[in-house]
């Protein structure tokens, strides 16, 4: 249930009590990989223990996986959306509790735990504001620090919509609707800035040259790729990005659920099978940390000075040649994302 991958090479010290003590430079992340069911108690429930079990291996910022309050399914996703309240203070209403329960959990857990989260993602529902347009429903990540406040919201900017002959079809388009912002939030000592994209996100280099422009060092896609894509292309684009930005990639999917045999399928939604191996990857391009398909808390201690030592040594930054080309960040002035 546990995997631990720590670097021999980080510094750390010891306090007076004889307590090794990591080193300010030194944070911990726990990705949390954990089955999801078409349940929702019993996904509020999963997430909930991998949460304290994220805390009990002094984790300081912990990451759930995409869609892990819903079956990953088209079809589900009206049904499991919830009303994202503002959470910019940590406080929510009755009706917000009632509306909201997976984001009510992330909070009550932030503060409880004193830790960061990010809260992979969850379907989201806008309420129309006239009956001359329908509802939105977004697949979404809310971003929450130690105290329990919201402080960044990522809706899935490139939807998964894709046709490969004879293994997959799926089109989120379907049912959701694109967000329109780039999502980066300052989460201070250790990690500076992060990053934040959802799955299919991770496919557009643009996107993670505008987080890095704005300043991270960490990038995080909750993501749950298939048996199709995953084996082929999960690793590549996480250590792709994580080269090309020279930051950290972390991702977090939900564990692999094999299909149930027809007579002890009691879902009324199409099974999705997730390809797992929840992963990170350092500014080298290296895994520092990756699971299986199986349920799991990896946790791995990220030595952020790698990110400044890796741009120092191959200065691409200041080597481009912007009289040739550009990738400009069109929300930059728009930093709120819209919490």
């Amino acid at each position: 249930m546990f995997a631990k991958m720590t670097n021999s090479a980080l510094s750390s010290s010891v306090t007076h009590d004889g307590m090794e003590e990591q080193c300010s430079d030194i944070g911990r992340v726990a990705l949390l990989q954990f089955h999801v069911s078409h349940d929702k108690q019993t996904n509020l429930s999963t997430a909930l223990k991998f949460l304290k079990r994220a805390k009990d291996e002094n984790a300081q910022l912990a990451v759930l996986p995409e869609i892990w309050n819903s079956p990953y399914a088209t079809s589900a996703f009206n049904e499991y959306a919830e009303i994202i309240p503002d959470g910019t203070a940590g406080v929510l209403t009755d009706d917000d509790v009632f509306s909201s329960p997976s984001v009510k959990l992330l909070i009550d857990m932030a503060k409880e735990l004193n830790i960061w989260i990010i809260g992979g993602s969850i379907p989201e529902r806008t309420v129309a504001k006239d009956r001359s347009t329908e509802d939105k429903i977004y697949n979404t990540c809310i971003c929450i620090d130690p105290k329990g406040r919201i402080v960044a919201k990522h809706r899935k900017v490139h939807l998964f919509d894709i046709d490969v002959p004879g293994k997959i079809t799926f089109k989120e388009s379907d049912t959701l609707s694109p967000g329109d912002s780039v999502t980066t939030f300052d989460a201070g000592k250790p990690f500076g800035r992060i990053g934040v994209g959802i799955c299919y996100d991770i496919r557009f280099p643009e996107l993670a040259q505008c987080m890095v422009q704005r300043g991270c060092q960490l990038l995080v896609y909750p993501g749950a790729f298939n048996l199709t894509t995953g084996p082929a292309h999960w690793e590549l684009l996480q250590r792709a990005r994580a080269v090309d930005g020279m930051c950290y990639v972390l991702t977090a999917s939900p564990a692999r659920t094999l299909p149930p045999d027809e007579s002890q399928n009691d879902s009324k939604y199409p099974h999705y099978t997730a390809w797992g191996h929840s992963t990170a990857i350092s500014p080298w391009g290296e895994i520092v940390g990756k699971c299986d398909e199986n349920a799991r808390v990896l946790v791995i201690d990220l030595d952020m000075t790698k990110v400044g030592e890796m741009r120092r040594s191959i200065p691409t930054f200041s080597q481009k040649r912007r009289d040739l080309y550009n990738v400009e960040d069109i929300t930059a002035s728009d930093q709120s994302n819209k919490v």
